[in-house]
């Protein structure tokens, strides 16, 4: 394999189902020439059995297993592992068998005799379009951040010095903790470290422990299988073995349950684990960030968080500055921010004024870089003039100005404006200096739908 197998999936594992010993040896060692763990069997439960133990991207599949057809395992072998890539190799060619075994779920379709050279083409072109398919996954995940200034932009030496530690931990292919306040830039970090190591080509999963609870916070992590509780419908592998090979990044790790806190600590310590309702050991080859702007400490003294568990992932710890300590910073990002919602918007002429800059810099910004960035883009999207002025940030002390160019008093609790204007400037507050939407919802004591409505009406989202 010339690019896939020693530059984009390396390691790679390749599960070979035939019941020809000689078969099973000749894809054997051409597959090990490209840097592939190769496992071979003869039956479809020996499959069934290796998929229930491991994870493998690529099987190659016979079509006839002596008395089995393998055109029949196919569906089991992909419920197992459904981003699986099966090929089908047979002796029997046909273009009615092809078109069968594609529209089963098969991915290629090689006839013997094959040589090493159709092997080797056949599987980079299934773990290249394996990998385009994460990635694409990825860019969709990042699309509300696209065009999202660089953290790792800066003026401060104290950040250069921070960002030096990380480059370190990056390398390392140990556990990290991230910490820091609220809107400081931990998911980017995450991503930062994952793009700094050697781990960049494989996967990158992200488990928002908040937005999950009970069975369904242990299911998103480690899978389950059908009828492991109410509302499981179908087999689902989990963002463990969606990281196989890469990282799995766990956003507020401080929020999991109990349950799932101990199957975490079992993880760490072996790298098992068991999907709910199922009784069979798993093995996966993952790194695991882990990001909370809770002080664990106290969550350990109080008993809502297992001492074991954090010992095993404060392994490496870096905690990232709030931007009150990157002054130097602030008119940084502020203009990468303007000038991404001035794209958007299409509002190129937009600036911000000497008092607004001025302003920027003694600013306190409680909610860090979320903050900002959300200040800025409802500045982009509701200023009437071209020359942002602190007023325009929510930034003034008195008056701020309406579409029509009037002006208003700023709003507050007891000034003179309406009870709308005062919830519109509550709600885009709240969000700013929350972590998640539905974390925003629980201070303000709505759901999360009453919320994204909110937010439409105000021209908010």
């Amino acid at each position: 394999m010339t690019g896939r197998a020693t530059a984009c999936h390396a390691p790679w594992a390749a599960l070979v189902v035939d019941d020809d010993a000689g078969v099973r040896q000749s894809l054997r060692l051409c597959l090990e020439a490209t840097g592939a763990r190769v496992l071979g069997v003869a039956t479809g439960k020996a499959a069934l059995e290796a998929l229930d133990r491991g994870h493998f991207d690529v099987v190659f599949l016979d079509l006839w297993l002596g008395p089995e057809a393998g055109m029949d395992l196919l569906p089991e072998l992909l419920q197992r592992q459904t981003d699986l890539g099966v090929i089908v190799v047979t002796a029997f060619a046909s273009i009615e068998s092809a078109v069968d075994a594609v529209k089963r779920g098969a991915v290629d379709y090689i006839p013997k005799p094959f040589t090493p050279d159709q092997i080797r083409l056949t599987a980079n072109r299934v773990l290249e379009a394996q990998r385009l398919k994460r990635r694409l996954a990825e860019l969709e995940e990042e699309l509300d951040q696209s065009g999202e200034p660089s953290l790792f932009e800066t003026h401060s030496q104290t950040f250069r010095q921070f960002l030096q530690m990380a480059g370190r931990a990056a390398a390392s292919d140990a556990v990290v903790l991230l910490r820091g306040e609220s809107g400081t830039g931990k998911n980017v970090l995450a991503r930062w470290l994952r793009a700094n190591s050697s781990r960049a080509a494989g996967p990158f999963a992200t488990a928002n422990c908040p937005a999950l609870s009970g069975d369904l916070m242990t299911s998103a992590l480690f899978g389950h299988r059908r009828g492991a509780f109410t509302g499981a419908i179908a087999d689902v592998a989990g963002k463990v073995q969606e990281a196989e090979g890469g990282t799995l990044f766990l956003d507020e790790v401080g929020e999991l349950t109990a349950d799932a806190q101990g199957r975490l600590l079992r993880f760490l310590n072996d790298r098992t684990y068991e999907r709910l309702g199922e009784a069979r050991e798993r093995q996966a080859d993952v790194r695991v960030l882990a990001a909370t702007n809770r002080v664990l400490e106290d969550e350990v003294r109080s008993g809502r968080f297992r001492e074991d568990l954090f010992y095993r992932l404060n392994v490496i710890t870096l905690t990232l500055p709030p931007l009150r300590d990157r002054g130097e910073d602030v008119a940084l990002l502020a203009d990468h921010y303007l000038a991404m919602f001035s794209r958007k918007q299409r509002r190129p002429a937009l600036t911000f004024s000497n008092e607004t800059k001025a302003a920027l810099l003694t600013h306190a910004w409680p909610g860090n870089l979320r903050e900002l960035r959300n200040a800025v883009e409802r500045a982009v999207i509701l200023a009437p003039a071209n020359v942002l002025t602190p007023i325009d940030l929510g930034l003034g002390s008195q008056t701020a100005f309406l579409s029509d160019g009037q002006v208003e008093p700023l709003a507050r609790v007891g000034a003179p404006i309406s009870l709308e204007a005062l919830e519109r400037e509550h709600i885009a507050r709240v969000v700013a200096q929350s972590p998640s939407l539905e974390a925003a919802a629980r201070t303000l004591e709505i759901d999360a739908t009453t919320l994204q409505r909110k937010r439409k009406r105000f021209g908010l989202s």
